[in-house]
């Protein structure tokens, strides 16, 4: 017979977080794998966001359920914060969401490392050396997030100074004495752990402000790998074996996402981070006349020519995201369609602030997966599109990349928009993009610049093309007669 007084203790508990630990590491891989692709990447979240909510379980299954309205509160707190967080987040803010989430991660980590630190039973020197990378990367992680943060909200920007030479002796010197004092914490002086914190948040500002806007999509990968390697140095400190897993799942994944993005941008880990800041290094560049053969026209003239294009490429960029357009944009799409032309959508791994940032921004319209084409596979139709929509990308259509060596952004993988027959670029104006450099797309014999919002320029694009009669169905013009 079973004894029912033995399950009173709650003993058996703790036997039970070995499976739910282990399944939290099945879905948390499958989730990340997921999120490799558009189909599939809502479908992910929810499981890693479910493989989490399973890992708390497990925690507080592994306590005994010792201190559980403690952990559950704060992850009811953390869960309502997130969502609220979330739901009130511009699609433009994004990118400033996620060094925000890469922030909160690491600086989770230096907590608990700190914590730890003052139980006696932290003392083997793993334990210790443990601590010490997670108090320093987490430190790092914390505070490079925000400034990545506030940069990319134009909240601050990278002062003079920090672009001069001496920035490397400074952060040399800071790095050097923080692992000073991380030998000293494993020597048994724990005394130097707050010291070591605070360095490393130093440091984390000084390797983080200087660079600049157009390398951010990469910073944001690299600081997303920090915060996994934090994690797993945590869960060395804790004992807990599915945080060594997750954070290093979280840190290769975004080790593997920063050296594609600087791939695309043709760009090596060592110039972006000691490089400076792209845009405030070719702000002064020979390349910033007036510009002197720019043709524009209007959305009527735009859509006289869809009206006769058998194949239409759009290429979106941060103006369609700031603009909130990607809704015209699919109405748009949607009366060409009908009208027999074929639509794609041509995106670049850089494009907007953050890696991923205009497949979401579609997908938030539902645009097709299957129209969303990288780089590498719509460059060669290129010669044969009619016609290219350019909304509001800059750098990544800038023929200087493929043409002018001396341009900063030479070398640096871009839409072959130019080869195109017409081209249409829509902006406000004709600033820079983030490299700060001119645009020599813009003054392309078979370019047109159309000026405006891009969401007030495509909702009267749609407009034209109805009262051209694109779109209609034959009932329709049926009707009209």
């Amino acid at each position: 017979m079973i004894n029912i007084n033995s399950f009173n203790d709650l003993s058996w508990l703790p036997l039970i977080h070995a499976p739910l630990d282990l399944a939290a590491v099945l879905l948390l891989a499958l989730g990340i794998k997921g999120l490799g692709k558009v189909r599939s990447a809502r479908a992910a979240n929810r499981l890693a966001a479910l493989a989490l909510a399973i890992a708390v379980l497990g925690l507080l299954l592994q306590q005994g359920l010792q201190g559980w309205p403690w952990l559950l509160a704060g992850a009811v707190a953390g869960s309502l914060l997130g969502v609220l967080v979330a739901q009130k987040a511009a699609m433009t803010a994004m990118p400033q969401l996620v060094a925000l989430f890469n922030g909160c991660g690491g600086m989770a980590s230096l907590l608990v490392a700190l914590a730890a630190a003052a139980l006696p039973t932290q003392t083997g020197l793993l334990a210790l050396v443990s601590i010490v990378v997670s108090v320093l990367v987490g430190g790092i992680t914390f505070s490079g997030s925000l400034v990545a943060m506030a940069k990319l909200q134009e909240w601050l920007q990278t002062p003079a100074w920090m672009l001069q030479p001496a920035r490397h002796w400074v952060n040399g010197l800071t790095a050097a004495s923080a692992l000073a004092l991380g030998w000293w914490v494993c020597s048994g002086h724990s005394i130097a752990l707050l010291p070591l914190a605070l360095l490393s948040l130093l440091l984390g500002v000084g390797l983080t402000l200087p660079i600049g806007g157009a390398d951010m999509p990469v910073v944001i990968s690299l600081l997303n790998s920090y915060s996994g390697v934090a994690a797993a140095a945590a869960g060395f400190v804790v004992g807990s074996e599915l945080l060594i897993v997750a954070g290093a799942m979280v840190g290769t994944a975004g080790l593997i996402l920063t050296q594609v993005m600087c791939n695309a941008m043709n760009r090596s880990l060592t110039s972006v981070l000691f490089g400076g800041a792209l845009g405030g290094a070719s702000a002064t560049s020979a390349d910033q006349g007036e510009y002197s053969g720019v043709t524009s026209c209007s959305p009527e003239e735009c859509a006289m020519t869809l009206e006769q294009a058998q194949r239409v490429v759009f290429v979106p960029g941060y103006g369609l995201a700031v603009a909130q357009a990607q809704h015209s944009l699919k109405e748009v799409a949607q009366l060409l369609e009908r009208h027999g032309v074929e639509v794609s959508y041509a995106i670049h791994p850089v494009a907007g602030r953050m890696p991923g940032h205009m497949n979401v921004l579609l997908a938030e319209a539902d645009v097709p997966y299957d129209q969303l084409i990288e780089m590498e596979a719509i460059n060669p139709d290129f010669p044969r599109t009619d016609v290219v929509i350019v909304l509001g990308a800059n750098d990544v259509v800038n023929p200087q990349a493929r043409t002018d060596a001396s341009s900063p952004l030479f070398g640096m993988p871009v839409l072959h928009v130019e080869e195109a027959a017409t081209v249409f670029v829509v902006k406000r104006s004709l600033g820079a993009g983030y490299a700060g450099i001119r645009n020599s797309l813009f003054e392309c014999p078979n370019t047109s610049m159309i000026f405006g919002d891009a969401k007030q320029v495509l909702n009267g694009l749609a407009q034209e093309l109805r009262e051209l009669g694109v779109g209609k169905t034959t009932k329709d013009l049926a009707k009209v007669a």
